[in-house]
């Protein structure tokens, strides 16, 4: 027998020494030949015996550790002093968690066990058996550090995750989940959802216990592709997809589950933003084309099939260059190259051609399409058809043509006038009246003919319209078929009617309250030379007074309008009243004939 086993049996043997009355053969063979560590320490805190198992722990020889302290091994001093301490008070401690130094400095994890033996009430000895859980506690270390890492890292990300036990149970959130509920779920209480209220994507209210994560509990299987909505207590709502997996031991048994909620606000967003931005295009009267950088076209909307005439299954595959006359071809390289510089290429007038092979002049606006990683992958084409723009810009030009032609005819009528009234003037005042009456009576007949579009103005409008600032206008008779006077007559026509109606009010039926004016017009003669003639008659009025055979009036009635119609002008003084009467070639008057409507 070895001296550590000599010194044991002794111990054992001797009651001052083990504390023991007696030990027999089987206690002592454990001390000695146990696996587990085990020593025996004073009530001094002395280490008494060890056994080999506990010298092999540590790492000792018996006699560099026997007789010394025990609290020379514990780096932890507090831990061995109550250790100790509860020992003397006569409790029993059961796998107590220490640290052991042993010979080589490293620690040792382990677990007392001990309890004391007493004689008279006090502490004789204490029998301590040592578990080695280095190893355990290294894993548990390792785990708790994984935990930590997995907690992290669950924490760190974007999207919402939380856990539950098998019965729903929430056991773990992460800050993402927090703030996306708008809330902080209760761990250990809330149930199945860390959300608010929960509704189907239909709108319809959904109960907790039915969501995705109570189903996917309680039938043991990941749930998936069913949105839902949530509402956070301030109201607001989400929309969101959640990822309800089951978590199983070893044995395959469900202890609980995981889910992520994914947040689908933006992505909603997103599509209504695609949806509005598809309607506005498809609804686009302009043609809307995209391509890659290869001219292939890649969309095309129901404008595009308008303008050109092919059909989306038609174009989207084909070049572009199908819309290109020959004399044309050249343009796309440009524009290509421009894109691929990342340029918008100004709105530009070009030429394309339809799929019936007719050209059509369009407006292009050409823009480059970006991928997500903002890669120039493309172009779009804004083509709008400007064959109206350009035939009311030839209408428009024609039409200034018209205008200057009759603005310099309104001056050349107007010099005329002032000319003639000069030289029939007596006073500068006078004259100034005389030409700005007549100027009004020629601005009436512009008003009319502005509101027509310069089509014409009827007889009747035409002398309801010089009529209207003369009193007793009123008493004007009209009768004759219906007539639409050309531009130029009206103008003329009107200012005969204006000196007629001044006339008539300082010496003819409009000067008193007796007589009437009569208005008759018609047409004669065959198809190819009819003939338009008109008569102011003036009867029962005032006796007459000579208005002059030189005055202005004189000269617009017998030479002036007739002549700028093409006819004859007749001037009659009766004794109650003025007769003129004119007649000129139809094609001169109506404006039917003379603008070929």
């Amino acid at each position: 027998m070895d001296e550590l086993r000599q010194a044991n049996v002794v111990a054992f043997k001797n009651p001052e020494i083990s504390g023991h009355d007696s030990l027999n053969f089987d206690y002592q063979d454990f001390f000695e030949n146990g696996a587990v560590a085990l020593h025996l320490v004073g009530p001094d805190g002395i280490i008494l015996q060890a056994n080999k198992a506990e010298l092999d722990l540590l790492g000792y020889p018996a006699e560099d550790y026997l007789g010394r302290h025990i609290a020379d091994f514990y780096p932890d001093r507090h831990v061995i002093e109550d250790i100790l301490d509860r020992l003397c008070r006569g409790e029993r401690i059961a796998r107590y968690p220490a640290r052991l130094r042993a010979r080589d400095g490293s620690i040792k994890h382990v677990e007392i066990t001990s309890s004391g033996h007493y004689r008279d009430g006090k502490l004789v000895n204490t029998r301590c058996f040592t578990v080695d859980v280095t190893d355990l506690e290294r894993t548990r270390t390792q785990l708790r550090q994984h935990d930590s890492t997995y907690r992290q890292i669950l924490e760190s990300l974007p999207v919402a995750i939380y856990t539950t036990d098998q019965d729903g149970t929430i056991t773990y959130y992460n800050r993402a989940a927090a703030d996306l509920a708008g809330r902080e779920p209760t761990v250990g209480k809330d149930k199945w959802c860390v959300t608010f209220k929960l509704f189907t994507a239909d709108g319809q209210e959904l109960p907790h216990d039915e969501c995705p994560m109570a189903i996917a509990l309680k039938e043991n299987r990941p749930v998936r592709n069913q949105e839902a909505v949530a509402q956070r207590p301030d109201g607001s709502f989400f929309p969101f997809l959640p990822y309800p997996t089951p978590l199983q031991d070893e044995q395959g048994n469900l202890i609980g589950a995981v889910n992520m909620l994914l947040d689908l606000t933006d992505r909603q967003r997103a599509e209504e933003a695609r949806q509005h931005l598809s309607a506005i295009v498809e609804s686009s009267f302009d043609a809307i084309v995209s391509k890659d950088l290869n001219t292939i076209i890649k969309s095309w909307n129901h404008g595009a099939e308008r303008l050109f005439g092919y059909t989306a299954d038609e174009a989207i595959g084909q070049s572009v260059t199908m819309l290109i006359p020959d004399n044309h071809q050249d343009e796309e390289p440009r524009i290509l190259q421009r894109i691929r510089r990342g340029e918008r290429v100004e709105p530009f007038e070009t030429t394309r051609q339809r799929k019936d092979g007719s050209l059509v002049p369009v407006s292009l606006t050409i823009s480059p399409v970006r991928n997500a990683t903002g890669q120039i992958v493309g172009a779009s084409k804004i083509a709008r058809d400007i064959t109206s723009a350009r035939e009311n810009e030839h209408r428009i030009r024609m039409l200034m043509r018209e205008v200057n032609h009759r603005v310099k005819n309104q001056y050349s009528v107007i010099l005329s006038m002032i000319r003639e009234t000069n030289k029939r003037s007596e006073t500068p005042k006078q004259f100034e009246s005389q030409v700005r009456e007549r100027i009004m009576a020629l601005s009436r007949s512009h008003d009319l003919l502005v509101s027509a579009e310069w089509k014409g103005a009827t007889i009747r409008d035409l002398l309801a319209a010089q009529a209207e600032s003369f009193p007793r206008g009123d008493v004007i008779e009209m009768s004759g078929p219906s007539l639409v006077l050309s531009p130029n007559a009206v103008q003329y026509l009107g200012i005969a009617f204006h000196e007629l109606a001044t006339n008539s009010t300082k010496y003819g039926v409009l000067s008193g309250d007796e007589g009437r004016i009569s208005v008759t017009w018609g047409i004669n003669g065959s198809d190819a030379s009819k003939l338009f003639h008109l008569t102011w008659a003036e009867t029962d009025g005032p006796e007459v007074q000579n208005i002059g055979q030189v005055g202005f009036g004189t000269v617009v009635l017998k030479r002036v309008a007739p002549a700028a119609v093409g006819g004859q002008g007749n001037l009659e003084y009766g004794p109650r009243g003025v007769i003129w009467s004119l007649e000129a070639p139809l094609a001169a008057v109506e404006a039917s004939v003379a603008n070929g409507s």
